[in-house]
């Protein structure tokens, strides 16, 4: 969860800012700043719990993978932070140019494009390589298994 609640927040933050430039209504303006600060907030966690994760997973397909993966996630922190920065700067700004929306609108692109192809990488870390699967297998230790040929008693 802590990773696909900031990437629910930014892709609907960024939806809300398109509904902003179509309506002008100052909500979607708005909602568009606070999910994209939650947004980049959590994403920051979630760069830190999967840089945890991946610790110690460095050879091999998992280990190129994994880079893949990492290096994607470093590229989407920084284009959301700076997506946020510049939203922030334009939300106290007294002056409101167009150029300077286009750019965080831009940044904020760009952020949602790199947290896509982090998402695919990660996608492909788990059904392709099946990181972070657990297995529900049976407690086979448990002495009410049987043994090889072994039929069950009758109750």
């Amino acid at each position: 969860m802590v990773v696909h609640f900031p990437v629910a927040l930014l892709i609907t933050g960024f939806i809300s800012e398109i509904a902003h430039f179509f309506t002008r209504k100052q909500f979607f303006r708005q909602a568009g700043l606070y999910l994209l600060l939650l947004g980049a907030a959590g994403a920051v966690a979630a760069w830190f719990s999967g840089s945890a994760a991946g610790d110690g997973m460095e050879e091999g397909a998992l280990g190129r993978a994994i880079a893949l993966h990492e290096a994607a996630a470093t590229r989407a922190i920084w284009a959301t932070l700076l997506a946020a920065a510049a939203r922030l700067a334009l939300e106290f700004s007294k002056t409101r140019y167009a150029w300077a929306q286009v750019g965080a609108f831009l940044l904020y692109t760009a952020s949602i494009g790199a947290t896509a192809q982090t998402g695919y990488f990660g996608g492909q870390l788990v059904f392709q390589h099946g990181a972070g699967v657990e297995l529900g297998l049976d407690n086979f230790s448990n002495d009410s298994t049987l043994n090889a040929g072994e039929k069950p008693k009758a109750e």
